[in-house]
């Protein structure tokens, strides 16, 4: 279906606005007024949800949320799901249309098209592997594979059967990886002989050996060979890897058991995948997500808020969603779940700004013409790169079926915006494209779902993300535990969601919950729906660690993690704004800033940078970084030192590091409040050991 024969497009959360008409005589004069409705019918808003998008089971629900209680909101009681059914729902009518389900690529050139029926087919092959080595309802898969369709399907074959998936990214050491998976306790990995990053080629067969040796549990390894090419290197592979099943070998299976094969209907709350934090201090937290609320809050984010639709419906014929991200980031998740609503997957391995030695920020973005992404989406630092490499869309091919961006991971700058939004105006071949949406959406690995985000219907002003996202309620606490607006607070979320955690692995009475999330605040306070409290067996609103500006027109700014802030002399900004002025110098890559005011010690606050190759930081220099910060925010901003460095700590994810830095500041030992193993550039930490050194002796 050509865009000219095509019907003007509908956003899907005006059709979702015309259902509730429709069928529940429900009409809104604004998306406030939806949201605030979703935020207090708690019930009648998730039925709506589970009706919407017609989810299935054989058994009914007695109650959509037998108890408001936070945490432990039983959901859906009654109901059986299993999130590989509501996949496999698509396969006829997808394969029909003639869309894949997954088309992936790497940055070998290397393209991989994957159908609904072989998507179905490899998928039930593998569960019955699984199966046929003892793999039970509840028992936990490790996975140690990268951004590749077989990890898609490995997850897909997993929960299927009621197994617990878990995925490691192989760009992790040893001691990361183990630091998860020993939580665990894994009957089965499943594993690759290596992965290609920034042009250079990594064997982890050694480390498949060690996780092994590691993993007393482990029962059985199935061997993905995604190096090795040829039938003799990847015979050698497995045998190296032995005694283990090959990938390719447990996937093969096409027998009448295999067309017959149907995913298990299990308990609404039944563990679905084992997803960890980011590890900077301690070991990992182990979060549990359920088959149901992780589904049903996915198909709400992912359809009526990132506005992805199903492929083969006419008002999204042909719909491409990619979302770049590595296996150790919640955005595979993320991707992963276009599959619930029948939409093509597109997937690329490997560096988005080319080899190391030959930097190249337009490679997503030509993988992205080549493939005809619809939907763009990658972590805010991707863009804030395209900017500083000085990245020209026009040279990137054909970008004309990108109608959407989407960005995570830390806010987007308003400059990034207006970079995007301006070149996209240079190239646009559709009206989407004249002033491209943005869906800049934040919320995290702790409940797999976005608190804020996008609304396709509403305004857009760069530097904001547009709403606080449907059944999310959502406030700004100011240090009093009250709601404000147009005031810098705590982000805290005051209802429960359904994709909220379940448990943490081994956490005994829940106490590593509680003092993650519900220790903050009284119980009951703020817990009544529409406003007001309830009493202390309510439990607590969950505090999720950001700080918040929701503007008077709904929209919101995320400042950063509420534990980096700065509070300069009785005002307090997060670290955002701070990073915005200062990059926005041409001289500077990278910069990370402190604030070691404790125990009502004098702030001190140091800000490092990264500047240009064959820059050195001088008088001049500085003096326009703190010219840039005083115009950008409050001579208060002002470091009381600006040091050059080599790199910015940054976790695995591409997150800042501010928090261990701080307190290494502080005096706290090194091995007490990192883990190595969970950074990408732990080399870097030499430096900030021996400044930290340096300013102790002083």
């Amino acid at each position: 279906m050509s865009e000219t024969n095509a019907p003007p497009y509908i956003p899907q959360i005006r059709l979702y606005q015309q259902w509730l008409a429709e069928h529940r005589g429900l009409r809104f004069e604004s998306y406030d007024a939806l949201w605030r409705w979703s935020i207090t019918e708690l019930d009648a808003f998730w039925q709506s949800i589970w009706d919407y998008f017609d989810l299935q089971s054989p058994t009914p629900h007695t109650a959509v949320l037998a108890k408001n209680v936070m945490p432990g909101a039983p959901w859906f009681t009654g109901a059986r799901v299993n999130y590989t059914q509501q996949v496999f729902r698509h396969v006829q009518a997808a394969h029909a249309a003639g869309f894949p389900a997954v088309i992936a690529c790497n940055e070998k050139g290397r393209r991989v098209e994957l159908s609904w029926p072989e998507l179905r087919r490899q998928v039930a092959s593998l569960a019955q592997h699984l199966q046929a080595q003892g793999v039970q309802p509840g028992d936990r898969v490790a996975a140690y594979l990268p951004n590749i369709p077989e990890a898609m399907v490995a997850f897909l074959a997993t929960v299927s059967i009621g197994g617990v998936w878990s995925l490691c990214a192989p760009d992790m050491g040893t001691n990361a990886v183990l630091d998860r998976f020993r939580q665990i306790e894994p009957v089965v990995l499943i594993a690759c002989d290596g992965v290609s990053y920034g042009g250079r080629d990594f064997d982890r067969l050694a480390v498949v050996a060690e996780l092994r040796a590691a993993l007393p549990t482990v029962r059985h390894v199935v061997l993905h060979t995604n190096l090795a090419e040829g039938e003799q290197a990847q015979a050698a592979a497995l045998r190296s890897a032995a005694p283990c099943t090959g990938f390719a070998d447990a996937t093969a299976r096409d027998d009448a058991a295999t067309a017959a094969f149907e995913p298990v209907w299990l308990p609404f709350d039944h563990p679905l995948w084992i997803v960890y934090s980011s590890g900077t201090t301690g070991l990992p937290k182990p979060i549990v997500h359920g088959h149901g609320g992780t589904l049903i809050v996915g198909l709400a984010l992912k359809i009526l808020h990132n506005d992805v639709g199903c492929s083969y419906q006419a008002n999204s014929w042909g719909e491409r969603y990619h979302w770049y991200s590595s296996t150790g980031w919640v955005m595979w998740n993320a991707q992963t779940s276009g599959l619930l609503n029948g939409t093509t997957c597109v997937t690329y391995d490997g560096n988005p700004g080319g080899a190391k030695d030959r930097p190249d920020w337009t490679t997503l973005w030509r993988f992205a013409a080549e493939q005809g992404v619809t939907f763009f989406g990658a972590g805010a630092a991707f863009f804030a790169n395209c900017i500083k490499a000085g990245v020209d869309l026009s040279t990137c091919g054909d970008l004309s079926a990108v109608r959407a961006l989407g960005t995570t991971g830390s806010p987007l700058s308003e400059d990034a915006q207006n970079w995007g939004t301006a070149q996209f105006r240079r190239i646009a071949k559709t009206a989407a494209q004249q002033d491209i949406w943005w869906c800049n959406i934040s919320g995290g690995t702790d409940f797999a779902g976005a608190f804020i985000g996008g609304n396709r219907e509403l305004p857009q002003t760069p530097g904001r993300m547009q709403c606080r996202l449907l059944g999310c309620a959502v406030e700004s606490w100011n240090e009093q535990g009250q709601p404000v607006i147009d005031e810098v607070g705590e982000l805290v979320c005051v209802q429960p969601m359904p994709s909220m955690p379940l448990y943490f692995v081994g956490d005994v009475d829940h106490k590593r919950l509680l003092g993650s999330y519900f220790d903050s605040y009284p119980p009951g306070q703020g817990r009544r729906p529409g406003g007001g409290d309830l009493g202390p067996e309510a439990g607590a609103v969950w505090r999720h660690g950001d700080w918040l500006r929701i503007l008077p027109d709904g929209s919101c700014v995320i400042y950063g993690r509420s534990d980096a802030t700065i509070n300069r002399h009785g005002l307090r900004m997060g670290t955002s704004e701070l990073y915005s002025a200062v990059e926005a110098l041409p001289e500077v890559m990278d910069s990370m800033v402190v604030d070691l005011e404790y125990l009502g010690r004098e702030s001190y606050m140091p800000l490092f940078v990264v500047l240009r190759e064959g820059l050195v930081l001088d008088d001049a220099l500085k003096a326009r970084i703190n010219d840039s910060i005083k115009t950008a925010l409050s001579p208060r901003f002002v470091p009381n030192g600006v040091f050059q460095v080599p790199e910015i700590p940054r976790t695995l994810s591409g997150k800042k590091q501010e928090l261990p830095i701080k307190k290494l500041l502080l005096g706290q030992p090194l091995d007490k409040v990192i883990n190595k193993e969970a950074m990408a550039n732990p080399g870097c930490l030499d430096w900030y050991v021996q400044f930290a050194a340096a300013r102790a002796a002083a």
